[in-house]
């Protein structure tokens, strides 16, 4: 497994600087989208009782990183991979979580919080957890399994400037929409979200599809950590809530907000050529679980539809 997994990290996937430019529009439209769908008057009870936030936003900005580095000291995996899990764990939520949130009968009002909290955090909290997780994690692998990648430089800088032009930017452009034109943001709200989202996982099918002649050895393995990483995001969150002594709804919804992370902004920060400028093993975790999340956060939300909220 690590010597196939080790291939990786010798290729930097096929990916046109044309494809990228067209990524990081497409991220920068579904945040918009994500904005345009919000109204304040809709989040007074959570800013009333704010502790599901709390805890929520816990879940996702602390203890997944954190468990995230646990499993990658586990797992006998090179640091390629291992700082392809530790990335997606540091991203901010996907904007896809809110629909399955209210699929499942969870907290709406709650999953789009989380979500415009933890992607206005992003800026913050994405390079500054990637940064100390990254970090530990390259030392105990160059200990454990003397390997380094002597290419790897974690930038903090570069890492906030990318992040607040492709997420925080047209979050706020989203919200001054909704603010001055908020007849014509409500109406255009699904459809460019729903648009934006589809492109995106079309670039990602793309990606994966441009790329398999170097990931045809090593899929099942890609998908088997995946699996294992996106099962763990689900468990930390509605554990976390549970123990908190949440209702149903919310643990539910934090549970798909934890497990539902933003793969896109990865790829954006893997491709960029100041950063990773694709380094393999990193791109085929964060391309595989822009894939799997979705299918694992509807599986969920299906089965959470069909089953009682209480009691």
């Amino acid at each position: 497994m690590y010597e196939r997994l080790l291939e990786l990290d010798n290729i930097h996937l096929n990916f046109s600087s044309s494809s990228l430019v067209f990524l990081n529009i497409t991220l920068a439209i579904i945040m918009v989208g994500v904005a345009l769908g919000v109204r304040l008057k809709r989040f007074r009870n959570i800013i009333k009782s704010p502790k599901p936030l709390i805890i929520g936003l816990i879940s996702q900005i602390i203890l997944l990183p954190a468990f995230t580095f646990l499993l990658t000291i586990i797992l006998p995996i090179p640091q390629s991979v291992g700082l392809g899990m530790l990335l997606v764990a540091s991203c901010p939520g996907g904007n896809i979580s809110n629909f399955m949130s209210s699929y499942a009968r969870g907290n709406v009002e709650l999953s789009v919080s989380m979500t415009m909290f933890s992607t206005l955090g992003a800026s913050i909290f994405t390079p500054l957890n990637f940064m100390i997780w990254g970090n530990l994690f390259l030392k105990y692998s160059a200990q454990k399994m003397h390997e380094t990648i002597p290419f790897i430089h974690i930038d903090f800088w570069q890492m906030f400037q990318t992040i607040v032009i492709i997420l925080v930017l047209p979050i706020i452009i989203g919200l001054l929409i909704t603010r001055f034109w908020p007849k014509q943001a409500l109406k255009s709200a699904k459809h460019v979200k729903n648009i934006s989202a589809f492109i995106f996982l079309g670039l990602v099918i793309y990606l994966i599809y441009k790329n398999v002649q170097y990931l045809f050895n090593v899929l099942e393995i890609i998908f088997l950590i995946v699996l294992i990483h996106n099962l763990l995001a689900i468990a930390i969150g509605y554990t976390f809530a549970r123990i908190n002594k949440l209702s149903r709804r919310d643990r539910r919804t934090i549970a798909i907000e934890t497990g539902i992370q933003n793969s896109g902004l990865a790829l954006v920060l893997i491709f960029n050529p100041h950063l990773f400028n694709g380094i393999g093993g990193m791109a085929t975790i964060a391309a595989w679980w822009g894939v799997w999340h979705i299918i694992s956060g509807l599986s969920i939300a299906f089965y959470w539809s069909k089953t009682k909220l209480y009691g």
